[in-house]
Order: structure tokens, then C-alpha cells, then sequence
């Protein structure tokens, strides 16, 4: 168990159950800014310019930011701050009164971190010895081995191989193969003809002979390998299933086990490669993408062993460059942050260094953190609301008129089944065989991705555990698992303006609310819906219900592929890539209204006297203000081709234009751009 954790400080308001205020105490605080409201704009027109637009006016990305947004960027950064005293001061060793486990080597990894003139001395040297076994491979023997050696703790060329859990029995954990081995953000990339693409891929190439020329290359070697490294990945990009495709995890299982993979590529060794990866008696294998792992078979098939030589040399300089010396770091920065994200400066050494320290580390720093910023009370809150979140989703399915009582019954057994998780792990991870030093960045992160990889594969056969978790407590976000159906929401978001505790109910429902709606609806949205109450792939749907599911699901398809993100360009949202997210906004903030709605009439809340807004109106603006968003063009270009989340311009507006609760809270008329002439219903 965690140590006891201390009161919340960052929120307004005294802390106590939101709605009912001692006596004597003043009303809630409204938890919602009204001086960013841009009354310029008509609510009933662009919602999001509404809540948000006096924010969008006075804010400007930072130079060393993509994107920048009121809650999840600030909130980050708030986190981060916090994680860097803990670093710095030594709090990390002794917070809240309490020891925290790993002290040492929390220090020691952010340190070595931190210690540019000794990284500058000695990288170049350390980066030459982790090359060294490329210039000796021969076979495809010896490439299993250095596969093996880099899998474990480098990145992922030509393949990636994990444990999962086994989508036909969600208590076994196997193993996963899937495609990877690429050095731009997707397939499309190296498949598109367009300019900008073509001028993409031009650019690629040059940045990866310039890397290899840092590593001590000569030009000629280093141009020539990048021409045949690109090659190489073009023809893995070809074989790749597409991120569309890929949503469908009817499409993702396929229990080949190791003489199916034989049998599928058999030009690699795989029994080797298993052998030097640590478990050459691993036989459970889903091959996630069959038609990769072909395409893979052909590539070695056609490829000399020279090509093979080069990609694997670019693969493992490309995945160190971050712990390298400042010429890598500054020529890696270039290329993926100012050229394909418009990013005008890299981040503080700092930040860099307390992300890497999470990564490697993160569930012994978290500890310190929760100690620090969450409070107890806060968990119990956070649980209170989740509750009745869950209990309108119930009556949401109880009513809904397109489901047959088969599907509903069905769909109200997953929805009990879903379990929740709030602000940290109850056991925090194990990091005693991970050695780390206090002289060798590229070494630390080297010996943590190793310690995570066997970790990771080290479960395969084994119980599964449920205890786990799939991200640190400081981290904003939130997640689904469907294959565990569960909900996770860590400590990091649940703070302002997400979550405040002594705000109004409304604002707290708006805010953190929408998310956890969110995060339930996933367990019933395209992907989710394919899983039953216990994670095991299964079609628990009527053929009617279910034909009716798509049908109102292809609503928002339409919807949202008609938004465009940038303007001036011809790039629209691809409403099939984003409609898990799209479906999980929509039944997201309805759910979290209706929850809002039933808390209100079990317990009234008054407001301050003389309120310009009504509750709903406070819900609705929450909502918005914690989602007011800025993004670089070609950020906004990158994700749209890679991102499932829509940007959250149309995540608000596009949700929002599909409530008749929005449209009756701001009296929008039929004929108002935030209202749908055709409705997308599905939850």
C-alpha cells in the first residue's frame, strides 16, 4: 500500500463533499473562468470559441511546444514542476513523512540525466560501443541476435514483440508480434505522392544520413546508407496494415504460435532470435498482422545483408539520440519537432530530464508525487463521481430504445463488471534488479528499457495480474482497457481545472466528468463493444442491434469527416481513423450530464447569488474550458494523420451540436450552427 497522503492545496475552496458546505461557509466556488469567455461569439454558433475564445486570444504556444492547452498541457506542466522539486530537493527520498523506495536511483537516473558536460565527453565513445556488433553480422543468425540485443533495449526494428493478454481468454497472457521497424510517424508517410509528402520523405533521408554522419560516417557511406535504409523501411511501410484497419481487433488476433510464424516468415530464425531475446521456450504467439511479417519475409529474402547492416545502424542511433550529445539531440529535435510538428525550440533540459526519470522510474517517483499533491478525500471524491457516472450509463442502456433485451442485458453486465481505478497503484512496482549509475545516461536508459522489455515478456504464462497499471500517477491522461475492462484515471489529471474540489457539482461533472463518461462509453464504442464483461473477444451483439450499432455509428463517420483542422488546407479529419474517440466524447458528456442531473436531485446545490449562468450552463462551459486547445499547422497536419482523437475544437462542437441538453441549456434555435440537422445518436 501507499503511505498516507496528504490534502489537496492546489484546488479552491475549502476541502469537504462537494454540495454541501458547512454552516456558515459560502457557496461553492462557480470552477469555471468567466473572464476567457469571448461573449463576441454567439454559444449557439462555436461553442468552443464561446468558452474559450478570450484564452485562444491572450495565449501563445510556447516556443518549445507542438500544441498548448488550458487543462491537459497546463496541468502537465503544474505535474512536472512538481516531479522536478522532488528530484532536485531530495524530497523524493523522504516525502510526507514517509520513505519512498528507490530514492537513490531516482537521483542518480535524473543526474546522469542532468549532466550535460559529462554526456558531451563521453557519448561519442559510448555510442561507437553500442554499434560495434552491427559491423560484424553476417547471417541472419547474427541479425537475430542483434534484433534480440536491440528489442530488448533499444526500439523496435523490423518487428516488435510484447506480451498480451489473449483476446479469446483475457485470463491467459501470450505473445504479441506486430509490425513496426519504421522511422516516421506512420505507413502513410512513405506511401502518399503528394508535394509535401514527397518533400517529407526527401527530408527523412537527409536526416538520417546526417545522423549517420554524426556517428562517424563518411559522406558517402552515410548518404548511401540512408538511401538503402529508407528502401528497406518503404517496403515495410507497404506491408503494414493501416491504422483504419487496425481498429478492428477482429483483424489484430491471429494465434499462428511459433510453427505458424515459422511456416508465415520462414526466412527469419525465430527460434533463435527467441533463444537470444532470453525465452526460446515462448510457443504462444499471436501474430498480430500476418501480412507483415510475409512482407518481412520477402524483405529479407531480397535484401543484402550490407542494407540489413544500415537500417539496424540508423534504427539504434536514432533510438539513443536523445541521450547522446548535443549535435544529436539538436539534429534529432530538427527533423521530428520543428520539421514535422513546427516546434520553434526544444525543451528545457529539465523537463527532458524528469519525463526520462518517470519513464524509467516512474512508479517509485509517483509515490513521492500522490504524497505531495493528492488527497485522500480527493480519491474518495473522484470514486463518488465515478459511481454515478456508472449509474447513469445503467438507466442510459435501460432506455435506450434501439437495443433488443438481449444486447441490453448483455451490456448491463459489462457495464457492472468495469473496474476502477483512481489515483495510484495500491503496490508500487518492484525496481530492485534494475541497476542504474551515476555516470552514464545512455547506460540508465539502456539498463531501464531492458528491465521494462523483461519485464514485460517475463509475464507471458504466467497469472495475470490486474493490479497493474498502464500509466504513472502524475501523468494526465486516462484510459480504457477493454481486455481488462477497466477505467483509469491516475492522480495527474484529477486537478484543476479537470477536477476541484470545493467547485460547484456542475463544473466538476463538465470537467472531469465528461472524461470518465468517456472512458466508460469506450468499453461500448466500436472497439470496445467487440469485448465482453470479462475482456474476451466476443460478439455478444444480435445481428440486428448490431447492424444497427454501425448504422448510427457511420452518423458521426459522415460528421466528422467533414471538419477540417487547418485552415486554408484541403486536410479533413478521417472520421472512420477517430470514431472510437468520437462515439466516447458524444456518450461522454451525455452521461456525465444525465449523472449530474440525477446528483442535483438527490441533493440540491445553490449557487452564489447573482450568477449570470444557470448549473447547466456551468456544466456545459467546464466541459469547454478544459479542452480550450492551441496546435502549430503542422502539428495539426501530423495528427491528422496519425491521431484516433479528433482535435478538440470538434471534440466540444461536434459533441455538443448532437445534444438536445446543450442546445435547450443555451435556448439554440433549429437553425444554429451548433445543432446537427440530423442527429448522431448512439449512446
Amino acid at each position: 500500500m501507499l503511505p498516507p497522503v496528504a490534502a489537496l492545496d492546489a484546488a479552491p475552496g475549502k476541502a469537504g463533499k462537494p454540495g454541501k458546505p458547512g454552516k456558515g461557509e459560502p457557496p461553492p466556488s462557480l470552477g469555471i473562468d468567466a473572464s476567457i469567455i469571448d461573449r463576441n461569439v454567439k454559444p449557439c454558433d462555436d461553442f468552443f470559441r464561446y468558452a474559450c475564445g478570450g484564452w485562444l486570444s491572450k495565449t501563445e504556444i510556447p516556443a518549445d511546444r507542438p500544441a498548448w492547452s488550458r487543462g491537459f498541457a497546463e496541468m502537465a506542466e503544474r505535474n512536472q514542476t512538481t516531479l522536478r522539486e522532488l528530484l532536485e530537493k531530495g524530497d523524493s527520498a523522504q516525502a510526507g513523512g514517509a520513505a519512498v523506495p528507490d530514492s537513490k536511483k531516482l537521483a542518480d537516473y535524473y543526474g546522469a540525466c542532468m549532466n550535460e558536460e559529462r554526456i558531451e565527453k563521453t557519448a561519442q565513445a559510448e555510442l561507437a560501443e553500442q554499434l560495434k556488433p552491427i559491423d560484424a553480422l553476417k547471417t541472419l543468425d547474427d541479425v537475430a541476435r542483434e534484433l534480440a540485443r536491440q528489442h530488448l533495449g533499444f526500439g523496435h526494428p523490423l518487428f516488435s514483440i510484447s506480451s498480451m493478454q489473449d483476446f479469446k481468454d483475457a485470463t491467459r497472457v501470450i505473445g504479441a508480434l506486430d509490425q513496426g521497424g519504421l522511422g516516421l510517424p506512420d505507413r502513410d508517410y512513405y506511401l502518399k505522392t503528394d508535394p509535401k509528402s514527397v518533400e517529407t520523405q526527401k527530408e527523412y533521408q537527409a536526416h538520417i544520413e546526417r545522423m549517420l554522419t554524426l556517428a562517424g560516417l563518411p559522406a558517402a557511406q552515410a548518404k548511401a546508407q540512408a538511401a538503402a535504409t529508407y528502401g528497406l523501411e518503404k517496403q515495410l511501410a507497404a506491408a503494414s496494415m493501416s491504422r483504419i484497419d487496425r481498429r478492428d481487433p477482429r483483424k489484430l488476433y491471429n494465434r499462428l504460435e511459433l510453427d505458424g510464424t515459422i511456416k508465415l516468415a520462414p526466412r527469419f530464425p525465430w527460434q533463435a532470435y527467441l533463444t537470444y531475446l532470453g525465452f526460446g521456450g515462448l510457443r504462444e504467439i499471436n501474430v498480430l498482422v500476418p501480412g507483415f511479417l510475409q512482407g518481412l519475409n520477402k524483405a529479407l529474402s531480397e535484401t543484402p545483408i550490407e542494407t540489413i547492416k544500415a537500417y539496424l545502424r540508423w534504427h539504434l542511433v536514432h533510438s539513443v539520440a536523445g541521450r547522446l550529445s548535443k549535435a544529436f539531440v539538436d539534429e534529432h529535435f530538427k527533423f521530428y519537432s520543428q520539421r514535422l510538428t513546427g516546434t520553434a525550440q526544444i525543451l528545457p533540459r529539465w523537463k527532458r530530464c524528469v519525463t526520462a526519470t518517470d519513464g524509467a522510474l516512474g512508479e517509485s517517483l509517483a509515490m513521492a508525487f500522490v504524497q505531495k499533491t493528492f488527497g485522500a478525500d480527493g480519491k474518495a471524491q473522484a470514486q463518488e463521481l465515478i459511481v454515478n457516472i456508472e449509474a447513469a450509463m445503467e438507466k442510459d442502456i435501460a432506455s435506450l430504445p434501439w437495443m433488443d433485451e438481449p444486447t441490453r442485458a448483455a451490456a448491463q453486465t459489462k457495464l457492472k463488471a468495469i473496474t476502477n481505478k483512481i489515483g495510484y497503484p495500491d503496490k508500487a512496482r518492484d525496481y530492485s534488479a534494475l541497476s542504474i549509475v551515476p555516470d552514464s545516461y545512455l547506460k540508465n536508459a539502456i539498463a531501464a528499457s531492458v528491465f521494462e522489455s523483461r519485464r514485460d515478456l517475463s509475464k507471458i504464462g504466467k497469472p495475470l495480474d490486474r493490479t497493474e497499471w498502464g500509466m504513472t500517477a502524475p501523468m494526465v491522461n486516462a484510459y480504457y482497457e477493454p481486455l481488462l475492462n477497466e477505467i483509469v484515471f491516475p492522480a495527474g489529471i484529477l486537478q484543476p481545472p479537470m477536477f476541484q474540489r470545493g467547485a460547484l457539482r456542475a463544473a466538476n461533472y463538465g470537467g472531469i466528468g465528461m472524461v470518465m463518461g468517456h472512458e466508460i462509453t469506450h468499453g461500448f464504442d466500436d472497439e470496445g463493444r467487440r469485448f465482453d464483461a470479462q475482456g474476451n473477444l466476443k460478439d455478444w451483439w444480435s445481428e440486428k442491434i448490431g447492424a444497427e450499432f454501425e448504422r448510427r455509428a457511420s452518423c458521426l463517420v459522415e460528421q466528422y469527416n467533414g471538419y477540417t483542422p487547418i485552415a486554408g488546407e484541403n486536410v479533413h479529419l478521417d472520421g472512420k481513423l477517430t470514431l472510437g474517440e468520437n462515439i466516447a466524447d458524444l456518450g461522454g458528456i451525455k452521461i456525465a450530464y444525465h449523472a449530474f442531473k440525477l446528483a442535483s436531485q438527490r441533493s440540491p446545490q445553490k449557487m452564489a447569488k447573482g450568477s449570470e449562468f444557470t448549473e447547466d450552463q456551468v456544466f456545459f462551459l467546464s466541459a469547454a474550458q478544459s479542452w480550450c486547445d492551441k496546435r502549430r499547422p503542422e502539428y495539426a497536419r501530423l495528427l491528422a494523420t496519425v491521431d484516433p482523437h479528433s482535435p478538440p475544437e470538434f471534440r466540444l462542437n461536434g459533441s455538443l451540436s448532437n445534444l438536445s441538453e446543450f442546445a435547450a441549456a443555451f435556448k439554440c434555435q433549429p437553425t444554429d450552427k451548433m445543432v446537427q440537422k440530423n442527429r448522431c445518436i448512439v449512446w
